[in-house]
């Protein structure tokens, strides 16, 4: 079996080779963290509605997203209660919370409060929906077990005492359950309880919802319902699908924040740099060995052979360079997810996208390094 050419090439010049990989490792590296924590905002930013229990989702037409909820009157609630096709409707408080650490009361952080009916479940979460009868009780609260640590030990508190007593907003509160939610770009950590328990906190009006959830009849067609909600309710609020939330709240992070941009960014870098350092291989290679392409040029072989050798060590480069690039990716992708807290993750999507874009950066670097090969003329060297 023959040694393809292309790859004598390469591994003629070892330490060329190996900066050559090294390169585009890095530039793989930088599009793996820059696409990574981009997915990690948005997945993250939309980790919560996707476990809304609802079909549709009554809004503000203010409302910017989750953390900037616009509150809107809870009778437009009843008033879409009386459309053919709505089975039942619940609602959400949504609000920060100056919450003071169990451990170290001279520490104080913001975190983010959930309260809803608990005869009417919010969210499809088993661990939350289980332990309804807990915020019943007065100033009972559920903690998010993912939160950030500068909130304190509270699930080992609560495993050794059974509750753990501390502050929000100055009021006295207990903690007498978990559930596992995760933090976000907008939130460190969560807490889950009743409507009448989240108002004791935040001192406002019951009438002022933040989040309106509308439960279809299993026959209804839920764009029918929509259209006709539209329809009937004021213009101060809007009707969405559960997708259609999930959509307004993804759509905020991508086209209203600086952060999309800045990872969008990063990634074009980390292509611009690996397009750079692959053509600087590619020529010098090409331009080493200019006296060798032009004697196989004598011997009758053409352009289109000698161009496939170029693109031929362009793939190989591509393969090799991307290796150690989604190898030391996926540990840093673990170490940030082990000190954040925020879900980074390595997809078979996200691998599959970063290979297209390196085998598409090694080829554009090959393209512009063949220009040189197209000067290798026969007569230049007998």
């Amino acid at each position: 079996m023959k040694v393809p050419l292309a790859w004598l090439q390469l591994s003629r010049e070892k330490m060329r080779l190996f900066v050559a990989l090294a390169g585009i490792g890095f530039a793989d590296l930088l599009m793996f963290m820059q696409l990574g924590f981009q997915n990690a905002l948005f997945d993250s930013a939309i980790a919560i509605h996707k476990r809304f229990k609802t079909d549709l989702v009554l809004i503000s037409r203010r409302s910017e997203y989750l953390a900037a909820m616009t509150s809107f009157p809870r009778t437009r609630l009843f008033q879409a209660k009386g459309v053919e096709g709505v089975d039942s409707i619940g609602w959400l408080y949504i609000g920060p919370g100056k919450w003071k650490n169990p451990v170290n009361p001279a520490s104080n952080r913001t975190i983010f409060i959930f309260g809803f009916n608990p005869d009417r479940p919010a969210f499809d979460l088993p661990e939350v929906n289980e332990q309804l009868d807990k915020i019943k009780l007065p100033d009972v609260f559920l903690f998010d077990q993912k939160s950030r640590a500068e909130f304190g030990p509270v699930a080992e508190k609560l495993a050794e005492n059974g509750k753990v007593s501390t502050e929000v907003n100055d009021r006295k509160i207990n903690i007498n359950g978990l559930f596992s939610l995760g933090v976000s770009f907008a939130a460190d950590g969560n807490l889950i309880t009743s409507d009448l328990n989240f108002l004791r906190v935040t001192k406002r009006s019951l009438d002022e919802i933040d989040v309106g959830f509308i439960q279809l009849k299993p026959d209804a067609d839920p764009e029918v319902v929509l259209n006709q909600l539209q329809k009937v309710l004021p213009e101060d609020v809007k009707v969405l699908t559960k997708q259609g939330f999930i959509d307004f709240e993804k759509k905020f992070w991508e086209t209203s924040t600086a952060i999309g941009f800045i990872f969008s960014l990063g990634v074009g870098m980390g292509f611009i740099v690996g397009i750079v350092i692959v053509y600087q291989i590619l020529y010098t290679d090409v331009a080493d060995h200019l006296p060798e392409y032009a004697t196989l040029k004598a011997m009758g072989y053409s352009d289109l052979y000698l161009l496939g050798v170029v693109f031929q060590e362009a793939l190989i480069l591509s393969f090799l360079g991307y290796m150690p690039g989604f190898g030391i990716s996926f540990v840093l992708y673990n170490f940030a997810r082990g000190a954040t807290g925020i879900p980074m993750a390595m997809t078979l999507n996200l691998a599959v996208t970063v290979m297209i874009l390196t085998i598409v950066m090694c080829f554009i670097s090959g393209a512009i390094a063949v220009r040189k090969l197209r000067s290798a003329d026969p007569a230049d060297i007998f």
